[in-house]
């Protein structure tokens, strides 16, 4: 079979990333074209880098790949992204040090230890509400609030305000028509523009006043850049770990035997955790701009030329992962990408990290048994994998 038979123009098709197909296509990509070059359509021209270590070695490089003209594909007709240039995703060396710098502090291992006392408790209330319930959707009533609460404590976000923007994120990001998700997302711009002012008047020790009062270059964060890196924040504070600890419960359904073997040794907790990063690769692709003209495995890549990084072919690649389609709470070595590598590695990682070990781990302390009720609806998208709902019955301990 041809990769052209493999069809892979399927990997911009939202509904294909909803199946398994996309782990069959880039099996074979690895085996016979790491590099491929994928003909322009809805979306430009771009090479798919399917291999870990390729992957890896572009990650590394922002100096020839650069993250300044977008960091996802886009449709041609949309242009590129209004962020390029200006936020912590899509910049580069040295001002994506400069902007890191102001928000680091926030996400460094003393401040997450401080953090983790209010994690605990909310994990244990959220996980009590929904085990009054019983029944619930584990993405929506468990797996999405956490990093939710957390983002908007480093925010600043009153405790008032978050069941508010709890439900504008959930709708934001949410499958559905899009004039629904874009009015959402115009109420959570809306939403910070009213707490940057009131942080320009009465600054605090939270990320936003780190935005309105930090400086770059000696100048002050225009408000566009300021609105930009929150919204940037909101949503890498949130949707990866979503998305992570509801496909990672999806997964354990999938096994119960790993999940019981955690129960039964919470040293493997750590290691589970990190196995989900692997398996459920929330990030489906990454983009970069090359700067010059490179030759990789035989390929020129001109200057110009978009590269697509598919990290969840990266983190299923045989090279590097014995039995790499085995879910394996115990696999030693895991140095998997899930988070990202070089100067764009995940900046909120450890903190990731650690509300998934908290959820998991209540979960497994309170709750005896966790059924589904219907079957998992996968997100239909080429930007994140996972689950949209999992509907789900939790029995206490």
């Amino acid at each position: 079979m041809t990769i052209a038979a493999l069809e892979t123009s399927a990997l911009v098709d939202p509904r294909f990333h909803a199946t398994d197909g996309p782990h069959a296509i880039w099996r074979r990509l690895r085996e016979d074209d790491p590099v491929h070059w994928h003909e322009p359509g809805q979306y430009p021209g771009f090479w798919s880098l399917t291999r870990y270590d390729d992957v890896r070695a572009v990650s590394m490089d922002a100096g020839t790949f650069s993250s300044a003209r977008g960091i996802l594909l886009r449709p041609s007709a949309q242009g590129e992204d209004i962020g390029g240039g200006r936020t912590l995703a899509l910049t580069d060396p040295p001002r994506h040090k400069a902007l890191r710098a102001l928000v680091s502090d926030w996400f460094t291992t003393r401040s997450v230890r401080d953090l983790e006392e209010f994690m605990r408790g909310a994990v244990r209330d959220v996980v009590a509400r929904a085990l009054e319930r019983r029944e619930c959707d584990f993405v929506t009533d468990i797996a999405a609030r956490l990093p939710l609460y957390v983002i908007c404590r480093l925010m600043g976000v009153p405790p008032a305000e978050q069941e508010l923007l709890f439900s504008l994120t959930r709708q934001a990001f949410a499958a559905g028509a899009p004039e629904a998700r874009s009015a959402a997302h115009q109420q959570i711009m809306q939403y910070f523009i009213e707490l940057m002012y009131r942080r320009m008047d009465e600054p605090a020790d939270d990320l936003v006043s780190a935005l309105v009062s930090g400086t770059v270059d000696g100048e002050l964060l225009t408000e566009e850049e300021i609105l930009l890196n929150c919204d940037n924040l909101l949503v890498g504070g949130t949707e990866n770990v979503r998305l992570a600890v509801s496909s990672g419960m999806s997964a354990f359904l999938d096994h119960p035997g790993a999940w019981e073997a955690v129960r039964a040794d919470r040293e493997l907790l750590p290691g589970a955790v990190e196995e989900v990063l692997r398996w459920t690769s929330s990030a489906t692709h990454l983009l970069r701009t090359a700067t010059r003209s490179v030759v990789l495995r035989g390929r020129e890549i001109r200057e110009g030329d978009r590269v697509v990084l598919w990290i969840p072919s990266a983190n299923r690649d045989e090279r590097v992962f014995d039995q790499p389609d085995r879910f394996d709470v115990a696999r030693r070595p895991n140095r998997h990408l899930a988070l990202g590598i070089g100067e764009h590695f995940c900046l909120g990682g450890m903190l990731a990290r650690v509300e998934m070990r908290l959820m998991f781990d209540e979960l497994l302390d309170s709750v005896r048994r966790v059924e589904r009720t219907g079957p998992p609806v996968p997100v239909e998208s080429i930007v994140v994998s996972g689950v949209e709902r999992l509907p789900v019955r939790l029995v206490a301990v």
